[in-house]
């Protein structure tokens, strides 16, 4: 056995030492080996069809809100024809006018009939007045029901207030003045424009034709309003305020006065009164219409003696009622041929429905109230009275 020694040992271990370092630093990188994960292909016909009914969902969706929308503009499904009265004024807009259409249920989607009102441009064919419209009309046949031909929702307008006890040409020169038309076509819609009411006289050509029917009220007009429109505008309004029916239970009529004396009589009252004591004036005018007694018949209204002398100015006088114009009360008996102004509601009421009373006079006094008397010896010693206001 040779002979161990220590360098020997030491020398050996320091050999392999450096052996393994530059055996580690020429060997060549070591990459950790990569694993790979094998996926499920998917199927394409899974993807296809999750696309198609998406497509279809989406068509579906699309499709009903389509036919909703398509049959409120064309006014399918909206059951029996049903009627509205609409008012378009001149503050509206195509958004108020939408509203109002959707609360008569003449429309579902104010929305869209906005959207449809502003590509067809509605607020140049919608005017300012009063409708009368169905659930069978479409959007197209809704804007063309409420267009008006003397203007639009953007056309200038005039706000106008006739007052009570106004005759036609008063309400003529107002109305001209104001800028709603001229004077001169005022007066010829007056004298020959037909309207569709029986108590206008459309074979006559006079303008007392329509004295008692303008009805007082304010109104908004278009400048340069279509004559005939704008003066059909009051009679309508006189359509409206006319009730038929207090009439038909009315004393007037159970006495057997028509529409026409009744509105007669109320356009005296209201040139009489300034309306505290009207029902006591058109019991004077009936007491002395039904039962003659002292005033044989005659109403001797100054009102209406004035109005058959248009050019008449200062007092009357005892020549002035001796003039013969079938307005003269004080020498034909019973009405005028015409109403004599445009009366309003309370008027109206008045001469459909008098207070009973025996009176057959009235005078003013100084404390500017009407005095009534059932005697002419009554009346005279009124006045004759410092009570007596002339």
């Amino acid at each position: 056995m040779s002979e161990y020694r220590r360098e020997d040992t030491a020398s050996w271990d320091a050999q392999e030492v450096r052996r393994a370092q530059e055996g580690r630093q020429s060997a060549p990188a070591r990459h950790p080996q990569s694993h790979h994960t094998h996926r499920r292909r998917r199927n394409p016909a899974l993807g296809l069809g999750g696309y198609l009914l998406f497509v279809l969902l989406a068509s579906a969706i699309l499709a009903g809100v389509g036919w909703m929308l398509g049959s409120d503009f064309c006014a399918f499904n909206r059951g029996a024809m049903e009627k509205a009265t609409v008012e378009v004024t001149a503050e509206d807009s195509v958004s108020t006018v939408a509203e109002k259409l959707h609360d008569a249920g003449l429309i579902k989607y104010k929305w869209f009939f906005k959207f449809y009102a502003g590509i067809s441009h509605a607020d140049r064919k919608i005017g300012i007045g009063t409708y009368e419209l169905n659930t069978e009309m479409d959007y197209r046949a809704l804007i063309l029901g409420m267009h008006n031909s003397s203007g639009n929702l953007t056309a200038e307008t005039v706000t106008v207030t006739i007052p009570e006890g106004y005759t036609v040409m008063q309400t003529i020169r107002l109305l001209a003045e104001k800028g709603v038309n001229t004077e001169e076509n005022l007066l010829e819609a007056a004298k020959t424009a037909n309207y569709d009411y029986s108590f206008i006289d459309n074979s006559s050509e006079d303008v007392t034709r329509l004295e008692g029917y303008l009805f007082p009220d304010t109104y908004e007009f278009y400048k340069n309003h279509n004559a005939k429109s704008a003066l059909g505008k009051l009679i309508d309004a006189f359509a409206d305020h006319f009730d038929e029916d207090a009439y038909a239970d009315s004393k007037a009529k159970a006495m057997g006065y028509s529409v026409k004396d009744v509105v007669t009589i109320a356009s005296l009252i209201e040139k009489e009164t300034d309306g505290t004591d009207q029902a006591n004036i058109a019991s004077v005018i009936y007491n002395r219409l039904q039962n003659k007694g002292e005033t044989v018949g005659l109403l001797q209204i100054d009102a209406a003696l004035l109005y058959g002398l248009p050019d008449h100015t200062g007092a009357l006088t005892n020549e002035d009622k001796a003039v013969d114009t079938p307005y003269n009360l004080y020498i034909h008996k019973g009405l005028p041929p015409t109403p004599i102004a445009n009366p309003g509601s309370a008027a109206l009421e008045a001469a459909m429905n008098p207070n009973d009373t025996d009176y057959y006079f009235y005078a003013l006094g100084t404390d500017g109230k009407h005095h009534f008397s059932r005697t002419l010896a009554e009346h005279n010693a009124f006045v004759g009275s410092s009570s007596y206001g002339g």
